[in-house]
């Protein structure tokens, strides 16, 4: 290994490090262009606002900046550019532009990633959605995900609700085939939108991508659902690949007006978003970008655990907790049958070791009196697990087409009372 070799994880550290003991920085705003790569250049602004051939850098802050890239060259070692190549000097508008995608690592200095994948974590959407929104969200995939959503579908419209499901695991589809029969499913899905979308044929299809399950004309609300794939995938491959694809908007907010297309149809009072597992730009949009109550599913693993703490460490070191925090409600899954009340024990002792560290509030050092802070044992806190257990009922594959009391309450009940709990909750805390 070389003397000068610096892993990619202490880069942007020995960026701070070379530009925090920068006295009387001559400069305003500068951005940290970190690219696909993970090379590193400063870009600046080099133009006022108002046209004209007048630079806005002047001799002392070149001067400056040449000293910084130098520098960084021999600080960052392969993660550098030559001095000459390091500096970017953009006009305003440009210069402007980057400020929406960045986030603050100095005053005055903010860090920008160009990424492949993964972008849709570094933000959090504020305010709450217009419809209540739930998104079930795991980082590892074989949690029940769909089961839950079905349940809580079925659960939701006994009591009157009109439900809209959506089916959001696109490399995995399932809603439709577990909760719907064969003839009953829609023609279109939401790969299917977002493809004729990029032609401007997305309201074509829009109105044949909901069907509804048959037990929903025994309640008094009504279940819609909207699968990943139509009756007749047809080329799913192919349509697959393009799903993601940016047009004149971005992706995120493209899914957010297909959704708010299927709401002017469905009309629901409640939204249950499938989200993709794992840190892909997908889950990425349910969990931060559409303002929704977030279901986390896990079990009391390593591997839960440790793929969490992955998340909630990338949003405190981006001094995000605040902005994700009271959206957050975890949840058991596959909670055994056997030694059932120690396995929760050890479940909210890791759940709440982990929110602790990352997203709660130091009480001792907060700026408010008791700060976003939970004990242990306290109910219905973000930590507080809610638990749905394992049945051989829904372990022996019982068709959520046609779901039974007996079935529900088994594995459920306690998870409904929590989320009819969470749900009002929620409301309160929109009024």
């Amino acid at each position: 290994m070389s003397d000068k070799f610096n892993s990619f994880d202490s880069i942007i550290e020995l960026v701070v490090d070379t530009l925090r003991h920068s006295e009387h920085r001559p400069i305003g705003r500068i951005y940290v262009i970190r690219d696909l790569h993970g090379k590193i250049r400063l870009a600046v602004s080099d133009k006022p606002k108002a046209v004209s051939d007048k630079p806005k850098i002047d001799e002392k802050a070149r001067q400056w900046l040449k000293g910084k890239a130098k520098m960084l060259q021999e600080r960052l070692g392969a993660y550098s550019f030559p001095p000459e190549d390091a500096i970017l000097f953009l006009d305003s508008e440009l210069f402007n532009e980057l400020h929406q995608d960045g986030h603050e690592i100095l005053p005055g200095v903010f860090l920008v990633d160009r990424l492949l994948t993964g972008a849709g974590w570094w933000s959090i959407s504020s305010g709450a959605s217009e419809t209540p929104t739930y998104t079930l969200y795991s980082v590892k995939g074989g949690l029940g995900r769909s089961t839950t959503a079905a349940v809580l579908a079925w659960h939701l419209a006994k009591r009157g609700e009109n439900v809209l499901v959506v089916d959001l695991d696109l490399e995995s589809p399932g809603i439709s085939s577990a909760m719907l029969d064969y003839a009953m499913q829609p023609r279109f899905g939401v790969v299917d939108w977002f493809v004729e979308d990029m032609v401007d044929q997305g309201d074509d299809v829009v109105e044949h991508m909901i069907a509804r399950p048959s037990w929903h004309q025994d309640f008094p609300g009504d279940v819609c659902i909207v699968p990943a794939q139509g009756l007749r995938p047809g080329e799913y491959l192919a349509k697959l690949g393009r799903v993601y694809l940016d047009t004149e908007i971005r992706w995120t907010q493209r899914l957010y007006r297909m959704l708010q297309k299927l709401s002017l149809i469905a009309k629901p009072s409640i939204i249950l978003l499938e989200s993709r597992s794992g840190l892909h730009d997908i889950a990425a949009a349910t969990v931060t970008d559409l303002n929704a109550h977030v279901l986390l599913f896990g079990t009391n693993s390593e591997t839960s655990w440790q793929a969490y703490e992955i998340l909630f460490k990338h949003w405190c070191n981006l001094n995000l907790a605040q902005a994700i925090r009271e959206k957050l409600s975890i949840v058991s899954g596959l909670t055994p049958d056997i030694n059932t009340e120690e396995y929760v024990k050890c479940f909210r002792e890791r759940s709440w070791a982990l929110f602790q560290s990352y997203l709660y509030d130091n009480v001792e050092t907060s700026s408010e009196p008791y700060g976003f802070a939970f004990e242990l044992l306290e109910d219905h806190a973000p930590h507080d697990p809610m638990p749905i257990h394992w049945t051989r009922g829904l372990a022996a594959g019982t068709s959520l087409r046609h779901l039974e009391d007996t079935t529900v309450e088994q594995a459920y009940s306690r998870f409904l009372e929590r989320f009819d709990e969470l749900q009002r909750m929620n409301a309160r805390g929109g009024q």
